[in-house]
C-alpha cells in the first residue's frame, strides 16, 4: 500500500531536523560557580546566544540553528536544570541572568544579541537590564516577562489549550525535555515565573529590542506582546501568522527571516521613554 504523501513529508521533515548540522554538533560544557552550563556552537559571525523556555533546551531552536548559523556563530544554550545541563545544582529563575552573564565571561563572549523564547525572554530581558554591556541587541519571543494574572488552574488550562494546537513533531521534544527537567525542577521554576514580576527593570534595558509573537499564543496570549511595548524603549512587534506559543517551530522560515533581518539592519531609534511607560 502506498503511503500518504502527508505522512512521507512529516518522515522527511522530521529525519532532516535529526540529520541537521546543529543536533549533529556535540555539546560544550563551562563551569559557572557550582553549576555547569552545557551548549552547543555553530556557524561563523558575530555571536548569537538562543535561550529556552520552561521545560525546554537548546533543542527547541532545531529548526532555526542552521538557517541563522549561514549568518553568525550560535550558541544554544541548556539552562542550569534543563536539558543536558541537567545535573544537581537547582535552577533559580532570579539567577539565571547572572550566570548567563558569566558563562558568556567564561567562554569569551564580551557582547552578544541574546534572543530568549517564554521564561528564556524573562531571562534575556533580565539579562539586557542588570548587563547592558553584555547584550548587542534583544529579540523576545513570547517572553514571560509581564503579570500574567493567572492562578494555577488557569495556568493549566491556558496549557492545555496551547497543547490542542501544537505541532506534531514538537511533542516528543517537549515531553522528552520535561522528563528530563523532572517535576520538581518544572513546577519551581513555574511558580518562579508567576511571582516574578520584571517591570521595574524594563526601563533599563538600552538594546534595540525586537518582540516577536505568536498570533495564537494560548499561553501567554498576543494582548501581553501588545502591552509589554509601553514598558521598553523600542516599539517593535512583529506578530507571526498562524503561529502558537512556539513560532520559532511552528513557522521557521518566516522566524529565521524575521530574526535576521532585525540582527542585520540598522539600529532601530528608541522612542521618547519615561520610567514607568511611555
Amino acid at each position: 500500500m502506498k503511503r500518504p504523501a502527508v505522512c512521507e513529508n512529516r518522515l522527511l521533515g522530521a529525519l532532516a531536523i535529526l540529520l541537521s548540522q546543529y543536533r549533529l554538533s556535540p555539546y560544550l560544557r563551562a563551569q559557572v560557580g557550582p553549576a555547569q552550563i552545557c551548549y552547543r556552537v555553530i556557524g561563523r559571525g558575530e555571536p548569537l546566544i538562543l535561550i529556552h523556555g520552561l521545560c525546554g533546551s537548546g533543542r527547541w531552536w532545531s529548526r532555526n540553528v542552521d538557517a541563522l548559523a549561514q549568518h553568525f556563530c550560535v550558541y544554544a544554550v541548556d539552562l542550569v536544570g534543563f536539558g543536558a545541563s541537567r545535573n544537581r545544582q537547582r535552577f533559580v529563575l532570579r539567577d539565571a541572568a547572572g550566570s548567563i552573564g558569566q558563562w558568556m565571561r567564561q567562554i569569551g563572549i564580551r557582547r552578544a544579541a541574546v534572543v530568549g523564547h517564554s521564561m528564556g525572554g524573562h531571562i534575556a530581558a533580565d539579562l539586557a537590564a542588570e548587563f547592558p554591556e553584555r547584550v548587542e541587541r534583544l529579540v523576545l519571543v513570547d517572553p514571560v516577562v509581564l503579570p500574567l494574572g493567572q492562578n494555577y488552574a488557569q495556568h493549566t488550562i491556558a496549557m492545555l489549550r496551547e497543547a490542542r494546537q501544537m505541532q506534531p513533531s514538537f511533542v516528543p521534544v517537549l515531553l522528552s525535555d520535561a522528563l528530563r527537567a523532572g517535576p520538581r525542577t518544572t513546577w519551581q521554576a513555574a511558580r518562579e515565573l508567576m511571582e516574578t514580576d520584571l517591570r521595574p527593570k524594563l526601563p533599563s534595558i538600552t538594546a534595540p529590542t525586537l518582540v516577536i509573537w505568536g498570533e495564537n499564543d494560548a499561553l501567554v496570549p498576543l494582548r501581553f506582546g501588545e502591552q509589554l511595548s509601553g514598558y521598553l524603549r523600542y516599539e517593535d512587534l512583529v506578530v507571526i501568522k498562524g503561529a502558537g506559543h512556539n513560532p520559532m517551530w511552528d513557522r521557521p522560515d518566516t522566524f529565521n527571516q524575521i530574526l535576521t533581518e532585525f540582527l542585520q539592519s540598522p539600529a532601530p531609534q528608541a522612542v521618547q521613554f519615561q520610567t514607568g511607560g511611555k
